[in-house]
Protein backbone atom coordinates (compact mmCIF):
# COMPACT_ATOMS: atom_id res chain seq x y z
CA UNK A 1 0.00 0.00 0.00
CA UNK A 2 1.23 3.42 -0.77
CA UNK A 3 0.78 6.53 1.39
CA UNK A 4 -2.08 7.94 -0.72
CA UNK A 5 -4.36 5.00 0.00
CA UNK A 6 -3.46 5.11 3.68
CA UNK A 7 -4.30 8.83 3.93
CA UNK A 8 -7.57 8.63 2.02
CA UNK A 9 -9.62 7.08 4.87
CA UNK A 10 -8.09 9.56 7.28
CA UNK A 11 -9.07 12.46 5.02
CA UNK A 12 -12.59 11.07 4.68
CA UNK A 13 -12.99 10.76 8.42
CA UNK A 14 -11.58 14.23 8.99
CA UNK A 15 -13.84 15.75 6.32
CA UNK A 16 -16.84 13.96 7.84
CA UNK A 17 -16.06 15.30 11.30
CA UNK A 18 -15.65 18.83 9.98
CA UNK A 19 -18.95 18.53 8.11
CA UNK A 20 -20.68 17.21 11.21
CA UNK A 21 -19.28 20.09 13.26
CA UNK A 22 -20.51 22.61 10.70
CA UNK A 23 -23.97 21.08 10.61
CA UNK A 24 -24.13 21.10 14.39
CA UNK A 25 -23.40 24.82 14.46
CA UNK A 26 -26.15 25.72 12.02
CA UNK A 27 -29.42 26.72 13.60
CA UNK A 28 -28.09 27.74 16.97
CA UNK A 29 -29.39 30.90 18.54
CA UNK A 30 -26.69 33.51 18.17
CA UNK A 31 -25.88 37.02 19.28
CA UNK A 32 -24.53 39.57 16.80
CA UNK A 33 -23.87 43.17 17.78
CA UNK A 34 -26.13 42.92 20.79
CA UNK A 35 -29.05 41.53 18.80
CA UNK A 36 -30.19 37.99 19.58
CA UNK A 37 -31.09 36.14 16.41
CA UNK A 38 -33.50 33.18 16.54
CA UNK A 39 -32.65 29.59 15.85
CA UNK A 40 -33.89 27.56 12.86
CA UNK A 41 -37.12 26.40 14.52
CA UNK A 42 -38.50 29.69 15.78
CA UNK A 43 -41.51 29.53 13.45
CA UNK A 44 -42.72 26.24 14.94
CA UNK A 45 -42.08 27.16 18.57
CA UNK A 46 -45.11 27.55 20.82
CA UNK A 47 -45.87 31.10 21.91
CA UNK A 48 -46.08 31.85 25.60
CA UNK A 49 -48.47 34.59 26.63
CA UNK A 50 -48.05 36.46 29.86
CA UNK A 51 -51.05 38.60 30.75
CA UNK A 52 -50.10 42.19 31.57
CA UNK A 53 -50.07 42.92 35.26
CA UNK A 54 -50.77 46.14 37.07
CA UNK A 55 -48.49 48.95 36.02
CA UNK A 56 -47.80 49.94 39.62
CA UNK A 57 -46.48 46.83 41.36
CA UNK A 58 -46.99 48.03 44.94
CA UNK A 59 -50.68 48.96 44.75
CA UNK A 60 -51.66 47.05 47.93
CA UNK A 61 -48.78 48.48 49.91
CA UNK A 62 -49.56 52.02 48.74
CA UNK A 63 -53.24 51.59 49.68
CA UNK A 64 -52.26 50.29 53.12
CA UNK A 65 -49.87 53.21 53.69
CA UNK A 66 -52.54 55.70 52.59
CA UNK A 67 -55.11 54.14 54.94
CA UNK A 68 -52.60 54.21 57.79
CA UNK A 69 -51.76 57.87 57.20
CA UNK A 70 -55.46 58.79 57.02
CA UNK A 71 -56.09 56.91 60.25
CA UNK A 72 -53.17 58.67 61.92
CA UNK A 73 -54.51 62.04 60.73
CA UNK A 74 -57.91 61.22 62.24
CA UNK A 75 -56.26 60.21 65.55
CA UNK A 76 -54.37 63.53 65.69
CA UNK A 77 -57.56 65.54 65.09
CA UNK A 78 -59.29 64.03 68.13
Amino acid sequence: MNSLTKRCPLRSILAGLILLGCLGAIGCQSDFSGQTLPNWGYMTDDVQYFAPGPEFKLAKEAAAMKAQSEEAALQQRR
